[in-house]
């Protein structure tokens, strides 16, 4: 049974939270627990009493032990959970990769946002994120290493993959082929999505994977620049 936990003073936004999250587990068709904590101390009581959680929303502004102070303290006890931060405050994020914080994401909670980030925590415990990518082409079926793939382009219902050492096509889109991704591929533009471990910088409007400038859309901003600030770190 997966175990989730929820730590969040506000009561709605713990239970609107919570309602997405039973949605999308209900769609794995996984057994699983949904707890909630009001503060970070309950949280510290039920893991010193042994409660297992394996995917912990912990949020980060919460009167007396905050987030972040209940994080450290969860990993010097030795929790291995996965913590995803939930804020209102972007600028708290890049403090969440000293405790090995897995995500965050930002109030209101959006579903789609939701749905991305659970799914890949859950890749993550079950340790079933793909070796290889498989292209299926006339020719017959490619198994690409994921970490030779530099990254993924869209043009029209034609997908182009990037290797460290050649390119490949086929039909089909992108949101389908960000699906079958791990965690370590980001989207950084409704045409593209790219292997952080090629990323060298990250610029206002574009980055850099392999030594290719690729653009970057306002609205995936954000999320590249936490993600390079994870793989910085790591």
């Amino acid at each position: 049974m997966l175990k989730i936990a929820i730590c969040d003073d506000e009561k709605k936004l713990r239970r609107d939270l919570r309602n997405l999250l039973a949605v999308q587990m209900e769609l794995t068709g996984m057994d699983y627990a949904i707890q909630e904590f009001d503060c970070g101390e309950s949280l510290l009581a039920a893991c010193d009493a042994a409660e297992q959680i394996d995917i912990l929303f912990l949020d980060i502004e919460m009167p007396g032990s905050d987030g972040m102070t209940t994080a450290k303290l969860l990993r010097q006890s030795g929790c291995k959970m996965i913590i995803i931060f939930v804020t209102a405050y972007p600028d708290f994020v890049f403090q969440g990769y000293e405790v090995h914080a897995f995500h965050y994401i930002l109030k209101p909670y959006e579903e789609a946002k939701i749905r991305e980030v659970l799914s890949k925590a859950i890749q993550e415990i079950s340790g079933q994120e793909t070796q290889f990518y498989m292209v299926e082409q006339k020719s017959g079926t490619l198994r690409l290493p994921m970490d030779a793939i530099c990254y993924f382009k869209s043009d029209r219902r034609t997908i182009h993959i990037v290797t460290t050492n050649d390119s490949f096509t086929f039909y089909g889109k992108l949101d389908d082929v960000e699906a079958k991704l791990p965690a370590c591929f980001q989207r950084v533009h409704n045409r593209y999505l790219v292997n952080m471990h090629f990323v060298t910088q990250v610029r206002p409007t574009s980055c850099l994977c392999h030594e290719e400038e690729l653009p970057v859309s306002r609205a995936y901003k954000q999320d590249l620049a936490v993600a390079f600030a994870q793989m910085l770190l790591h």
